[in-house]
């Protein structure tokens, strides 16, 4: 494991060094990204100039939803871009000389992009989510804390095994199936607002079929006193498992390849 740690931290010191070769080229980029996550913030803040609440949560409440939602997708996009861009390395031909190198294709393919652009989408979030901190009446205590923590956590491993399971699919199509961005971008902006505002069906298929609400929405209630359970606190923990399911579907995939002949 620690082999595997010291590669992976080689990998993203090869990328930012990269990275840093065209600063200009960088900056312009993490501004761009920036914006982009800027204008969905702008969407909700003139929305909120008009309507007091959506189905009960106030506008830094839903900030607060917000600002977590985007920390969870950025970290994960920073750190599996990999998967995200796969599509293109099953293309070309270069999967087929991870194949064959004596290291773990799973490490190889995450360690082959860090996207450290994504860290502009960060900042925007972690404001978000201050503000809506200083602004909701949260009483914060060791168990909110750890909430949040585990909302992080679960979030980033969540987006993660959704990379992974859309990295899979070119196993055997060759080209990433733009469906699954539904799960990835979608899931990012209908992420703004508590899921729970969608319908009981809706909340039914994110908290035990694809668990977006076990990272978002319970958890959320549990930090704004909604709900008291201590069970919401690790609830997040439990999106985890999501990787599972992923990771056996990439070995199906894996098993199966063969090579583009590019």
């Amino acid at each position: 494991m620690k082999k595997v740690i010291h590669l992976y931290l080689h990998y993203i010191a090869l990328n930012v060094r990269s990275l840093m070769q065209y600063k200009a080229s960088f900056f312009l980029t993490a501004a761009g990204q920036f914006l982009v996550s800027f204008t969905a913030f702008l969407g909700m803040f003139f929305m909120f100039q008009r309507f007091p609440d959506v189905e009960g949560f106030t506008y830094s409440e839903v900030l607060l939803c917000f600002g977590i939602m985007l920390m969870e997708y950025s970290l994960a996009e920073m750190f599996a871009r990999g998967f995200d861009l796969f599509p293109g390395m099953v293309k070309s031909g270069e999967f087929d000389r991870v194949l064959v190198r004596p290291q773990n294709e799973i490490i190889q393919v995450l360690g082959s992009k860090f996207e450290l652009t994504r860290f502009a989408r960060m900042i925007q979030a972690v404001i978000m989510f201050l503000y809506g901190i200083s602004e909701s009446g949260i009483s914060w205590n060791i168990s909110r804390i750890l909430t949040v923590i585990f909302m992080l956590i679960g979030g980033t491993v969540l987006f993660t095994a959704v990379f992974i399971i859309y990295a899979a699919f070119c196993f055997f199509t060759l080209e990433g199936l733009e469906a699954i961005n539904i799960f990835t971008d979608g899931a990012r902006e209908f992420g703004k607002y508590p899921v729970g505002i969608y319908g009981k069906k809706f909340l039914i298929l994110t908290t035990f079929f694809i668990p977006y609400a076990l990272v978002q929405y319970h958890p959320l209630l549990y930090l704004l006193g909604r709900r008291t359970e201590p069970f919401f606190i690790i609830l997040p923990l439990a999106a985890c498992l999501f990787l599972v399911p992923a990771l056996l579907f990439w070995r199906f995939g894996v098993r199966r390849y063969q090579s583009s002949g590019s």
